[in-house]
């Protein structure tokens, strides 16, 4: 195998990077349109079958068991509102040190759908560190095209 085709970009996020520059184009300048944009730019890599990393927490208390489940992590926002935190690419989620211990590769679709049936969740946080999106169970529902 040359070392060209060993690189440290997973196939499922290849193209992640058009989700960091409409949020950035979002955070440069908020506007309803470019709010719009980005959420098409998402559901677009769903279709796609995109790929997100999604960090994972050990239960508390259960870290000399190995058997014992794993969750996925979750910040609490100033407010006290829970997000699962998402990341697009791993340059995304090394921005943030050493926070994150465990990473699994999980589909876009099933992560959204998932968060909506989890009431102690009020949505998922892309890239929590630098091009951030946040994106409530309302947001998640128009991506999903269930509004």
């Amino acid at each position: 195998m040359s070392t060209s085709e060993n690189t440290t970009k997973d196939e499922g996020l290849i193209g992640n990077e058009k989700i960091e520059e409409a949020i950035a184009a979002l955070q440069q300048e908020p506007s309803e349109e470019l709010l719009a944009h980005a959420l098409t730019v998402v559901r677009r890599r769903m279709r796609e079958k995109g790929q997100v990393i999604l960090a994972l927490d050990m239960p508390q208390g259960q870290s000399a068991n190995p058997t014992a489940p794993m969750q996925i992590q979750a910040v609490k926002t100033a407010d006290g509102k829970a997000w699962w935190v998402a990341f697009t690419s791993f340059d995304e989620e090394l921005r943030g040190g050493d926070q994150v211990k465990s990473t699994f590769l999980a589909d876009l679709e099933q992560i959204f759908r998932t968060a909506l049936t989890v009431p102690e969740i009020d949505g998922v946080i892309l890239n929590p560190w630098n091009r951030t999106m946040m994106l409530d169970k309302g947001l998640i529902q128009i991506v999903l095209g269930e509004f």
